[in-house]
Formats: structure tokens, C-alpha cells, sequence
């Protein structure tokens, strides 16, 4: 038996490897590699059968969304700032109190004023503050805010000599009047426009130029068909004048009381008619109602007098010299408390006594001023005989009673009026001068009393009193302010 060994056969050589080739090696490296650091999450392949990672959808649309909400934010914001730029010039004084420190650089306006564009940017920033040019003097008396003007030519800048020019040097022949306060005098200006041109006095105290502000503030932005319009101003070095429009026919205190006060004018050979009278209350209530109703808070004029009343070519009456002007209080009663300024016989009572201002306070002056339309009689007149030297309570046990009302009738009438229209309006006196505020009537409930009163007039047209055009709505800010002056 042939031998065979137990050992296991050798078993067969193990192949040799196959060589791979370089990017199969580094494919099969990047497949092992982990991922790599990223913020965004990996992908899922669609080849394997499941949905891919709903984030990368979400994410971009996200993105895509910001991004424009932040354009839109953007854009708003641009266009509301260029629509608030010609607004500033407006508004900046919305904020501002108080009265200005006195002193002020010389202005560095336009050197000519007439057909110049400088003006009325330089114009645009007085009403910020800058009232001198190149220089601010200080906060305006009077914060008032957003006003749409009626006119359509604003206050410009005037030069003093541009006004010494318009005057003839301040000639003494072209003196309209004169009060403690200053001068007005008739001038013309460069392109032919006839203007009052008031010349302000400053004092030790600084009251004129406390004046001159308050009356440019509120001239150049409340508008009204019965005030007097603002043309211009003047505002170099000490120089302090306001350009106002002219009214031909004067004030009404030269119609009333020709000669008082001014020797040098001769008095008027026809005095004022009935109906002429009838349209100046009427004017001159609708100018209160304007400054009490239409404005928020109410300004109170403070000074309501025949002689700050001017009448037109057409004898409508308008109300000037705002100098004393107050604002009212935000307060349900819209009293302030101030110290006491005016003209003797044209005082409320209750502002007299305590220094409490309100509204009402120029109705009593209206009153005052609706007697000597009726009688032709100055307020306090000392010549008289006793009893008689206060207009008010001379008047006042006059206006219930018919026979003796048709008796205090002003002589330059004689007799050409309506007996009828007389009591009316008598009545409508008789309220105004009561001497308690709370009794007063609201110069809105003056204005409705006294249009039908107007209308009804045989030989007053109605086209003689027009329906005022809607006026602005004025914002103020009350402040304390006191002033002084008189001009008549």
C-alpha cells in the first residue's frame, strides 16, 4: 500500500491585486471624507428614494422676503423725508416759547427785494426764526404750527433803505398816524403797490421789538379776508418796520371821531350811513369769530379798538396791530392770566381787575366798539356832563328802553336808519358789554345775529357782504407774553 501523507495539500497561490488607478483612489477618499463644516444642512439624494430636506426651500424664499420688506422700509422712508423738507421751514417754530432775547445782526436778505427768487427762501427761513438773515435772534413769541395760506404772495424781505426809498426819507407828508409804539406812513413800493409802512420804536424794555415779532408770526401765517395783510418786513440792524397793506378810506376812529387825536387831519365831510355802518360790525365781528373760533387755542387780540379797525376802498372793515395779541389757554375756559394792557374804556371789567384774560374779553371790546357805531361817542369822554363821561354805563339803561335808544342815535345820521334794525342790534350791544364774562355771547352767535340783520337792509346788497371763503384752521402753542404800545 503505497504511503500517503497526512499533511494537507498546498494550497493554490493567492492571486496577485489589481492595481487601482489614481482617481478611483481619491473618489473613494472623498466618499469617506465626513462633511464638511457648513451652517446649511446636507442634502438628501433623490436617488435613494426620499424627499429632500424641506429647509431648502423654506430658507430662500425666507430670504428673498426680508430682502424686499427692507427695500419697501427704505423707499417709504425716502419719500417721506423729501415731502418733509419744504414743510420745515413751517413747522420749526411749533416747538418754540417764550419771548426772544433782544438784539439782533443786521439781516442778510436779498439787497433787493422785488423780483428777486432769494426772497422767498430767505422769506421761508425767517418763518423757522430766522427773522435777521443770516443769523437766528432767538425763539419767535408765538409757536404756531401747520396754516395753508390764502394768498398766494407771501411776506417778503425789505432793505431799510428799499423803505426809506418807498417813503421819500420818512417824510413828514406821508405820516398816516402816529401812537407810542411808532409811525405809520404811506409808501410805495418798487413795483408801484401802494403799503403802510409802520416804523416801531425800540425802548430801553425791548417792548417794540416783543411786538414786532409777535405781529409777523401771526400776520404771516393766519390769513382772513377781514385782517390786514402782512406784505413785507424789515429787520436790519435796529431797524424794525412792517409793511402792511393800505387801506385808503383809514381807520375807523377818523370816520367816527374825525380830528381826535389827529389836529393835522381834516375831518371827513360825509359821515358814515347806516348801512355802512351795519357792514363794518359785521366785518369786524367776523374778524373775532376768525381769531376765537378758527384758531386752536384762540387768540385774543387784547387791543380791539375803533382805531385798530381799517376800512378799504370799499369801506370793509378789517382789524390791525396784533402787537398785544395773546394766545389762548388749552384749558376748557381758555383763560390766561397776564398782566393788563389795552386802552382805557375798552377793558372787560373782569380783565381790568384781576389780569384773567379770555376770549370773552374781546367781546366786551366789540361791544364797546358796536356803541359808537350807534352813537358816535368815544369811550370815556371827560368834556361831558356828569354821568355821561363813560360811554358803557351811560349807554347801557339806554339800549333796553325804545325811545331813549332812538334819542342816543349818533346826530351825523339823521335819522336815515331802521328803527327795527336798531333795537336788534342795540340788543346785540347790550350783550357784548355785560359785566359778567359768562353773560357775553360767543362772537360766532354775533356774527348768525347779525347777517340777516345786514341782508334785510333796503339799500344794502347782498353782494356787499360776500360769503367768506372756508378759512384755515390755526395751531398754536399758548405762551406767556406781555407787550405794550397803542397805536392809533
Amino acid at each position: 500500500m503505497p504511503y500517503v501523507s497526512s499533511a494537507s495539500p498546498p494550497s493554490p497561490p493567492a492571486p496577485s491585486p489589481t492595481p487601482f488607478a489614481a482617481d478611483e483612489i481619491a473618489a473613494a477618499d472623498a466618499r469617506l471624507a465626513p462633511w464638511p463644516q457648513s451652517p446649511w444642512p446636507a442634502p438628501l439624494r433623490l436617488d435613494d428614494g426620499r424627499r429632500p430636506n424641506p429647509l431648502f426651500t423654506i430658507l430662500p424664499v425666507s430670504a428673498l422676503a426680508i430682502g424686499l420688506v427692507l427695500l419697501v422700509a427704505v423707499a417709504v422712508i425716502l419719500v417721506m423725508t423729501r415731502r418733509a423738507k419744504p414743510r420745515l421751514a413751517m413747522d420749526a417754530t411749533s416747538s418754540v416759547n417764550g419771548d426772544g432775547k433782544p438784539g439782533a445782526p443786521s439781516s442778510s436778505c436779498g439787497s433787493s427785494v422785488l423780483g428777486n427768487p432769494h426772497n422767498a427762501r430767505c422769506y421761508a427761513a425767517a418763518a423757522a426764526g430766522c427773522l435777521y438773515g443770516g443769523g437766528r435772534l432767538g425763539p419767535l413769541p408765538l409757536g404756531l404750527s401747520v396754516v395753508q395760506p390764502r394768498r398766494s404772495r407771501g411776506a417778503q424781505v425789505f432793505t431799510y433803505r428799499e423803505l426809506e426809498r418807498a417813503t421819500d426819507g420818512f417824510s413828514e407828508g406821508n405820516v398816516l398816524g402816529r401812537g407810542p409804539c411808532g409811525v405809520v406812513y404811506l409808501g410805495r413800493l418798487g413795483d408801484g403797490t401802494p403799503a403802510a409802512i409802520k416804523r416801531l420804536q425800540l425802548d430801553l424794555r425791548r417792548q417794540g421789538e416783543r411786538e414786532f415779532r409777535v405781529e409777523v408770526d401771526l400776520l404771516s401765517r393766519m390769513h382772513s379776508p377781514n385782517l390786514v395783510g402782512l406784505l413785507g418786513y424789515c429787520a436790519d440792524q435796529s431797524h424794525r418796520l412792517l409793511v402792511l397793506e393800505f387801506m385808503p378810506n383809514g381807520s375807523l376812529k377818523s370816520h367816527l371821531h374825525p380830528g381826535d387825536g389827529h389836529p393835522q387831519q381834516e375831518p371827513l365831510k360825509t359821515p358814515l350811513d347806516w348801512r355802512t355802518r351795519l357792514g363794518i360790525a359785521l366785518d369786524c365781528a367776523r374778524a373775532l369769530e376768525f381769531l376765537h373760533e378758527h384758531s386752536s387755542p384762540a387768540v385774543i387780540h387784547r387791543d380791539f379798538k375803533c382805531s385798530n379797525v381799517l376800512l378799504d376802498h370799499n369801506y370793509r372793515a378789517r382789524v390791525s396791530d396784533f402787537g398785544t395779541a395773546k394766545v389762548g389757554s388749552n384749558k376748557a375756559n381758555g383763560q390766561v392770566v397776564t398782566r393788563v394792557l389795552g386802552t382805557t374804556g375798552y377793558l372787560a371789567p373782569e380783565y381790568a381787575s384781576t389780569g384773567k384774560l379770555t376770549t370773552k374779553s374781546d367781546v366786551y371790546s366789540y361791544g364797546v366798539v358796536l356803541l359808537e357805531l350807534l352813537t358816535g361817542r368815544v369811550p370815556v369822554d371827560t368834556q361831558r356832563p356828569p354821568g355821561q363821561h363813560v360811554l358803557v354805563s351811560w349807554a347801557l339803561p339806554r339800549l333796553t328802553n325804545r325811545e331813549r335808544l332812538v334819542q342816543m342815535v349818533d346826530p351825523a345820521l339823521k335819522g336815515q336808519f331802521i328803527v327795527k334794525d336798531l333795537v336788534q342790534v342795540a340788543a346785540i350791544a347790550a350783550m357784548c358789554i355785560q359785566t359778567k364774562a359768562e353773560y357775553r355771547p360767543l362772537m360766532t352767535d354775533v356774527v348768525q345775529s347779525l347777517i340777516p340783520i345786514v341782508k334785510k337792509s333796503p339799500v344794502m346788497s347782498c353782494s356787499s357782504t360776500p360769503v367768506r371763503p372756508v378759512q384755515h384752521v390755526v395751531y398754536m402753542s399758548p405762551l406767556k407774553r406781555g407787550s405794550a404800545g397803542d397805536m392809533s
